[in-house]
């Protein structure tokens, strides 16, 4: 609130999204590849293997290129990010783990020296001088991993920090020791699969059939050791949390479930390409190798996200920015006073620090679309009972006539004419788009909201003269206000639930 509201046309998940997975993908790599290099330096040292040895200094170039650049700008692309989208939550994370900031920049300072050294010093340093470089390098990185992990999983998990405010309870959360055994199998898994990448321009022979399959095997030990710590990481996270997040919200479950079948994909195609052909491994199903790696990667994060809503910082602050500390004041006095920089328009102020930080007009969770045929009164009712509806979100904090202020806008903004004449459909397809606008909100057919079972056997009469009593059914219920076209469909479209049939 206190913020200048950075207002882009591309919703803040995809921005988000965008750098962060990329970067993700590149810093795990970073570790695990320090360790993928000094283990088989190792190795290759002692048997006196001058091949092997070769292969790791081209692995070494690519490796150095890939995480000081791509790595460091990416990095520092997510911290430019996050303080324009979140700056709120931003500031809190600063204010808390400052010192813990401040050794992982420590840990990242010696990573990177460590990198350049070690990536120089092929020829002119002992091999023991070497590989204490790179032993140096791989224990920088991974601790910097720990110290990050502590900050990453206390924004799902704070734990006992809520009551307490200890550093140390919020840094060693619940699911603290479960996510740092997967997200170091992440590492060795993906410090595999850019040495097959590498691996896979070699000449074809023997040698290469040694190295695809060493490096196979890495992502394969390291995609296990993931996989078994992700199913420890879900059952560490508080039942609560999960609980309503897949009971009103489809992303997590869909990005769970993705996140499965691509690690299955990768797995399964890394033993039938690579272990059984490793001849013929080519660039081409390297980069494939790599893209399952970076959408499973991508699939984890998002889940991993999604759970949190409505925080941003669980049981500290909303997604929005505001502080459920300060519920209170917000419902006393309103957002508005709370507002530093504003543009003299209440409605769109409101909005933008209300509703934006996850909804666009046109874009990403649009909401023209979502409330094309919507009536004032709806759009209003809606806001009101915002955390009611499916996706998890947080509560309006604000005071009715900012309520009505957002409503205002948002109505001015959408296609308010008949649903019928929006979309050109009568008869079931037009009760099937009033469903989806009246009711589809909160009770998706086929979700754990789905009421139709409670549909069956009701006559026409019955349903109309429940859309008559609607905003007493329950908590948040708005009343119905749609047209008797749109209502007379409705009433068809609900009997079709009712009698069990497809929408």
């Amino acid at each position: 609130m206190h913020y200048p509201f950075w207002d882009q046309p591309i919703g803040y998940g995809v921005l988000m999204a965008i750098i962060a997975v990329f970067h993700v993908f590149v810093s795990h790599f970073a570790i695990g590849g320090g360790l993928y290099l000094v283990v088989n330096e190792q190795q290759a040292r002692r048997d006196g293997d001058m091949d092997r040895l070769a292969f790791l200094e081209q692995l070494s170039k690519f490796f150095a290129m890939v995480t000081l650049v791509a790595g460091a700008l990416t990095g520092v692309g997510i911290w430019f990010v996050i303080g324009l989208l979140a700056p709120a939550a931003t500031e809190a994370l600063i204010h808390n783990y400052v010192w813990g900031w401040a050794t992982e920049w420590t840990f990242f300072v010696v990573e990177i020296a460590a990198a350049m050294l070690y990536f120089y010093g092929w020829k002119r340093l002992t091999a023991k001088a070497h590989l204490t470089l790179g032993w140096i390098y791989f224990g920088a990185a991974w601790l910097s991993l720990v110290v990050i992990n502590g900050i990453l999983t206390f924004m799902l998990t704070p734990g006992r920090w809520l009551e307490t405010g200890d550093f140390w309870q919020g840094f060693f959360n619940p699911t603290y020791w479960p996510s740092l055994v997967l997200r170091t199998g992440v590492c060795i898994m993906l410090a595999g699969l850019y040495a097959l990448l590498v691996a896979s321009r070699l000449e074809a022979g023997d040698f290469k059939a040694r190295i695809v399959r060493q490096a196979a095997g890495w992502a394969v030990v390291g995609l296990v050791v993931t996989a078994l710590a992700q199913a420890w990481y879900w059952k560490a996270i508080p039942v609560a949390v999960t609980a309503k997040a897949l009971e009103s919200m489809p992303t997590p479950l869909r990005a769970i479930v993705l996140s499965l079948w691509l690690a299955a994909a990768l797995g399964a195609g890394v033993l039938a390409l690579v272990i059984l052909a490793p001849r013929r491994f080519g660039t081409l199903a390297a980069l494939g190798f790599m893209a399952l790696g970076m959408a499973w990667f991508g699939a984890f994060e998002w889940s991993r996200e999604s759970l949190r809503k409505p925080y941003i910082l669980t049981g500290y602050m909303y997604g929005n920015g505001a502080e459920v500390a300060e519920t209170a004041r917000y419902q006393r006095d309103g957002f508005l006073p709370q507002i530093t920089y504003r543009t003299g328009d209440d409605g769109a102020d409101l909005f933008r620090h209300a509703c934006r930080s996850c909804h666009t007009l046109d874009g990403y969770k649009a909401l023209k679309p979502a409330l094309a045929g919507a009536d004032r009164a709806y759009i209003l009712a809606l806001i009101q009972g915002a955390h009611l509806l499916r996706g998890n979100m947080p509560p309006f904090l604000g005071t009715p006539k900012e309520a009505e202020l957002i409503a205002d806008h948002l109505y001015q903004r959408t296609d308010h004419r008949p649903l019928a004449d929006i979309h050109k459909v009568d008869g079931l397809a037009l009760g099937r788009r009033a469903y989806d606008l009246r009711c589809g909100k909160c009770h998706a057919v086929g979700t754990a909201s789905d009421k139709a079972k409670s549909l069956a056997g009701q006559s026409a009469e019955d349903l109309s003269g429940m859309l008559d009593m609607a905003a007493s059914l329950g908590e948040g219920m708005p009343a119905y206000t749609g047209d008797a076209a749109e209502r007379k469909a409705l009433v068809a479209y609900l009997q079709t639930l009712g009698q069990g049939g497809k929408p």
